[in-house]
């Protein structure tokens, strides 16, 4: 990926060949409601202005060359469910992504749980996994689907193939939490025995006295099972020299009158903040499994602007002379 290259622009130098371009954006979280501010009463939120942003970032694509778009998670906001908007609200956002020309791929984040329950979100447009990559699927046995005995328990997480020897893996960091999940399922009870165990303030979201300030209620985690899968695409891209770009939404917390959270995974290795964990597990002796301790695989987890409080979008593009 080119790293000078900048994203509002659409043309490549001279001296690279451009491979393939997409669009990347994250934080919509629209509604029809006047401005107000986040959890914290720190950043501005644009609920409703959110949706000319959108509007103008796929006007913006459809003139371009994008191959497809990523949309990152929190398509809607939390405060939709409050006032039974939730539907209404994902209808009005959708309504605008059919305007694009290109594939969309979705991702969840915790304001999708908010909204919605998994059994919802799996029927719902935002599941695009029908646009994963059906030649890796013939070709291994470990992909889950959401139905049959263990619907229950499944995680939202594909793979896909834009070009030739690239693919894109996305994953779901909400896969141990007690958001969206049935309460009579077992990750369900595993994530609230967990989080209990770490963080006895009455209210689950405060990382207030906590050592581990990652084990609050808005975030969540991988299962085994997920890293087992993902395991198995990067051993596939392995053995076909393809490069590997993952995505996953992540929640960065912060603490009003002291800034961010430093986000750790010192003591389990499955619920932290998403990159941190994946990078941690990429460099660290202490894991044994290869997992993402490869040469292959493109790190990129600041790449997307949110359009609650940021009028930016950007549109990628992979050069020859960076990635092959």
């Amino acid at each position: 990926m080119d790293d000078d290259h900048n994203p509002g622009q659409g043309a490549t130098t001279a001296t690279s060949e451009a491979l393939f371009s997409f669009g990347v954006l994250t934080d919509i979280q629209y509604a029809d409601l006047e401005d107000g501010y986040d959890f914290w009463g720190i950043n501005r939120r644009y609920y409703k202005h959110s949706l000319c942003h959108l509007q103008s970032a796929i006007e913006d694509w459809n003139g371009t060359e994008v191959q497809f778009v990523l949309q990152l998670g929190d398509i809607i906001d939390g405060y939709n469910a409050q006032y039974n908007m939730s539907e209404r609200a994902l209808e009005r956002v959708m309504e605008e992504f059919k305007k694009l020309r290109v594939p969309v791929h979705h991702i969840w984040g915790n304001h999708e749980l908010y909204n919605f329950n998994r059994d919802y979100l799996v029927h719902s447009a935002l599941n695009t996994k029908y646009l994963q990559d059906q030649i890796f699927l013939s070709n291994t046995c470990r992909d889950q689907t959401s139905t049959g005995d263990n619907a229950a328990e499944f995680y939202y997480a594909y793979q896909f193939c834009p070009m030739s020897n690239f693919r894109f893996i996305l994953l779901d960091a909400y896969d141990l939490s007690i958001l969206g999940r049935d309460t009579s399922t077992q990750k369900y009870q595993d994530s609230l025995h967990l989080l209990r165990e770490k963080n006895q303030n009455e209210n689950l979201n405060s990382p207030l006295g906590l050592v581990e300030y990652q084990f609050v209620q808005l975030n969540g985690g991988f299962s085994q099972e997920q890293l087992d899968w993902v395991d198995d695409v990067l051993t596939h891209a392995d053995k076909n020299q393809e490069k590997v770009v993952i995505m996953v939404y992540s929640v960065k917390q912060k603490t009003k009158g002291t800034g961010r959270l430093n986000v750790t995974a010192r003591s389990h290795q499955y619920w932290s903040s998403p990159w941190e964990y994946l990078q941690r597990r990429s460099t660290c002796r202490e894991f044994a499994s290869p997992f993402l301790a490869r040469k292959n695989t493109l790190f990129q987890p600041t790449v997307a602007l949110g359009l609650t409080g940021n009028t930016l979008w950007p549109h990628l593009i992979f050069q020859k002379t960076k990635c092959c």
